[in-house]
């Protein structure tokens, strides 16, 4: 399968997740949204939400994720999956591990057209995955739910969050993922917003530790291994692979095949097709339709029961100024990664309360790398100019999101 086109960032983000609604019957230790078992009575209703899906379609983005929250807590997740698909979008969706989580529900998702089924998982066992997730259970019903997914032929996705309570278990975990047989392994690294306000901090050093983990990782598996809120792993990489003395083209081509690979094994969702950073090539719309650059960036441009999303995306100062790399401040800003890489402004703001700080766990020093030759290595870095082109309103095909 070819990746699906996408216009440049400018114009519209490679993924949009909707925060389908913010109830959810778990207790997660991290959780951005602090969730709740209760529907939100302001959320989006089923033509809202198939308004939303429409507007993303048109957009030029090609892949929406349902999130929560607990999206199976919406008895129209299958109308809402279903609508996308027929507007053109590859369709994914992450469901908790609770009771409503059957195997009844997953066949249903399939028949809708889902394109991907994420679970959460971050820990290799029951004892510590059921503690950080609040309700015991948790991951017996994960493994049962990923074995349901692999049944029904659907690709499987593992999302982990890392953080200083896990710092030790890449490997483990990694070994876990694996037998699972997944498509694509989402690797978060923890941001303190929410319920994760105490859940700790990974200083520079820590996370470089873990990124030489993940690379090893990377390298060995079949799946596609994302690692998401730390940019500066787009960083480690491309010096882990300048300092190998490859050639231009091997460098070039290794980086493409871990960071911007098209798709996984069962034709699943793959990388975007350069760097993504909040508010640049992702977008995230919330339960009650604000719309932000990301959903650890809890800062609004605008809601799009009164604003079309493509408006608030391409021209609202705040998704312009975070696409801006010369509006980064600190190390960040002298950075010659600025441009494929910025740092974490979900990090940045949480911990500092300035979208352009400079990204409180990264400790690379600018300088270390001549820019011109990373020009020559990403010409299209920072996400202008992707294949397909497009203007506003554009509308690129999708291959495979039926």
């Amino acid at each position: 399968m070819m990746r699906p086109t996408v216009p440049s960032f400018d114009v519209a983000p490679f993924l949009v997740i909707w925060e389908a609604t913010r109830a959810c019957a778990l207790a997660c230790s991290h959780c951005r949204a602090e969730a709740i078992d209760r529907r939100d009575p302001n959320e989006l209703d089923t033509a809202a939400g198939k308004d939303l899906l429409t507007q993303v379609a048109e957009m030029g983005t090609p892949i929406c994720v349902l999130t929560g929250g607990d999206p199976l807590q919406r008895e129209d997740l299958e109308e809402l999956i279903a609508h996308g698909v027929s507007e053109g979008l590859r369709m994914a969706t992450i469901p908790a591990a609770t009771p409503r989580l059957t195997r009844e529900r997953l066949q249903s998702l399939k028949d809708a057209g889902v394109s991907q089924i994420a679970f959460s998982l971050d820990a290799p066992d029951a004892a510590t995955h059921d503690d950080f997730r609040g309700v015991p259970g948790s991951f017996a019903r994960t493994m049962e739910g990923a074995r349901w997914v692999r049944e029904l032929g659907v690709p499987l996705q593992i999302n982990s969050v890392l953080g200083p309570w896990n710092k030790n278990d890449v490997e483990p975990m990694a070994k876990l993922v694996s037998e699972l047989g997944v498509s694509f392994w989402e690797v978060f690294v923890l941001v303190p917003v929410g319920r994760g306000k105490t859940a700790g901090t990974l200083g520079g050093g820590e996370l470089e530790r873990l990124f030489e983990q993940l690379y090893t990782v990377a390298q060995n598996v079949d799946f596609v291994v994302k690692i998401a809120e730390a940019p500066h792993y787009r960083r480690f990489v491309t010096v882990r692979q300048l300092r190998g003395q490859g050639s231009t083209e091997d460098v070039s081509a290794n980086l493409q095949r871990l960071l911007e690979r098209p798709t996984g094994p069962r034709q699943s969702i793959g990388h975007a097709p350069s760097a993504v950073n909040a508010g640049r090539g992702f977008c995230f719309v919330d339960h009650v339709g604000e719309v932000m650059p990301s959903g650890f960036l809890p800062v609004t441009a605008g809601n799009i029961k009164t604003e079309p999303l493509a408006a608030l995306y391409r021209d609202s100062e705040l998704f312009r100024s975070l696409r801006d790399p010369s509006r980064l401040e600190g190390r960040c800003g002298a950075c010659e990664f600025a441009a494929t890489c910025g740092g974490s402004r979900s990090r940045a703001f949480a911990l500092t309360g300035n979208i352009f700080a400079e990204d409180p766990w990264c400790s690379w020093r600018p300088g270390q790398v001549d820019p011109e030759m990373l020009t020559a290595l990403r010409p299209t870095a920072g996400g202008a100019g992707h294949p397909g082109g497009g203007h506003p309103g554009a509308r690129p095909g999708h291959p495979g999101a039926r």
